[in-house]
């Protein structure tokens, strides 16, 4: 018989259910009460009913466990000593897009060495979801596969769709079931109508091919996700975080009858990917809050142990603890100099 199927694929590998993974690696009641807790004060902030600044900081990706664990015990007790004025939520992403090959992230590739052992890489994951929500940070991830949120978003605070995907009528889907706030960030172009769109579809009941957490195929009806947003984050033309780029985007999100809600990203193509530059922008964020625009409800920092980024693939003992192996990122000390300098300025 000719064969017209599976032509290409070379492995299918069965993954546990998320019913079975979630039962393997439990969450308490503790960590369900956090969670639901801090969605609803982020929640508050997108609506200005807490006018604290919501700020998303913390590593382009994780790579090590380890590293993540010391950076988050670091920033636990930041967020602490700053929370009259800022939330802070840690980057916890597990995910990489690739504009053509390269390292996808933990969950595909948990030991850096092209194995793509999927089933570990959500074990990880969900592991060190857990131990991040136990330092008291709430987490922040970018949603990449339509599959991977049966598996970790009960323990996820807040989520955002990036550049490469706003347009994505399977993302749009996906976010309208999520139970966690989340915002949509710009194309990579710059433009803005992509993701305006992508809020108002969001919000919107969907029905869509899904995965139940049996792990079998289902059709998934959803009632739409009312807390969706923004998030500037420059694009191929340039940066989008001046005071005029930041009306023009409040007008386009009103104009829809959206949120207009903005968040902005201090890295990407807002700083060049340059980790030299990202203070700098930043600090205009900060200005721009400080001077009365209260729709800037937050902003992005690509922040880890040590600056910059380092090359990969590379023999896994010659990489520097704590330094990014995808963007480059801004080192702790000036991470915390800059939220030291948000108290100041919102005071």
């Amino acid at each position: 018989m000719t064969q017209v199927r599976d032509i290409h694929v070379t492995k299918n590998i069965p993954l546990p259910t998320p019913v079975s993974l979630m039962a393997e690696i439990e969450r308490t009641d503790e960590q369900a009460t956090f969670i639901a807790e801090s969605r609803k004060t982020i929640r508050n902030i997108l609506e200005g009913q807490d006018e604290r600044f919501l700020l998303i900081v913390g590593p382009c990706s994780i790579h090590d466990t380890k590293a993540g664990l010391e950076y988050a015990q670091k920033l636990a007790k930041l967020a602490e000593e700053v929370k009259d004025k800022v939330y802070i939520v840690m980057r916890v992403y597990f995910e990489k897009p690739r504009t053509t090959v390269g390292w996808k992230g933990l969950i595909m590739d948990p030991h850096l060495d092209g194995s793509d052992d999927i089933s570990e890489g959500l074990r990880q994951a969900r592991t060190f979801l857990r131990q991040i929500i136990d330092t008291g940070l709430p987490t922040a991830t970018e949603l990449l596969d339509p599959i991977t949120p049966q598996y970790i978003a009960d323990l996820i605070s807040w989520s955002a769709i990036g550049a490469r995907t706003t347009e994505s009528q399977t993302h749009r889907q996906m976010a309208s079931g999520l139970s966690m706030p989340l915002g949509f960030k710009n194309s990579t172009a710059g433009d803005l109508v992509a993701a305006v769109n992508a809020i108002s579809a969001a919000g919107r009941s969907q029905t869509f091919l899904g995965v139940a957490d049996t792990g079998m195929a289902s059709a998934v009806t959803t009632s739409g996700n009312p807390d969706c947003h923004i998030i500037l984050r420059g694009g191929e033309n340039g940066p989008n975080y001046g005071a005029d780029d930041i009306a023009s985007a409040i007008e386009k999100l009103q104009a829809s009858n959206v949120s207009d809600a903005i968040m902005v990203d201090a890295s990407h193509a807002n700083c060049g990917k340059d980790d030299t530059k990202m203070p700098a922008v930043y600090r205009e964020i900060i200005r721009q809050r400080a001077a009365g625009n209260k729709r800037i409800v937050g902003a992005m920092l690509e922040s880890h142990l040590v600056a910059g980024n380092q090359k990969f693939p590379q023999p896994l003992e010659d990489l520097v603890h704590g330094k990014s192996i995808t963007d480059k990122c801004i080192d702790f000390e000036t991470t915390a100099e800059l939220v030291n300098e948000t108290v100041s300025a919102l005071s």
